[in-house]
């Protein structure tokens, strides 16, 4: 987990976010959601290029947000399916899923 992402002691992933992104972050959040599924049915199909691509872009940009754990899930999963690991691309979603289920925005100044 990043510096900047620290649990807390009921689960949640207590994540500091600058104020200026606030009205981006539940958006950005939400389309990591559709990710996982699209990735789900592309994985369904066989079709690890999809999900490779998919990974690629949240690896890109979770860190740009603040979501450093999103970044690494993109990386560990975009290798995954390079390597045509479904498996671990099924880990990689539900460490994705455990992550947005849990995770808490703070905004700061």
């Amino acid at each position: 987990m990043a510096d900047d992402e620290r649990k807390s002691r009921n689960g949640e992933i207590i994540v500091v976010i600058e104020e200026d992104l606030r009205e981006l972050i539940p958006g950005y959040l939400e389309n990591r959601r559709k990710d996982m599924a699209e990735i789900v049915a592309a994985l369904d199909r066989g079709d690890f290029e999809t999900i490779r691509s998919l990974s690629h872009m949240m690896k890109g940009s979770g860190g740009g947000y603040g979501f450093d754990e999103i970044t690494e899930i993109g990386r560990a999963c975009e290798d995954a399916a390079k390597r045509s690991q479904a498996q671990e691309v099924r880990d990689q979603v539900a460490r994705l899923t455990v992550y947005l289920d849990h995770v808490v925005v703070v905004y700061e100044p």
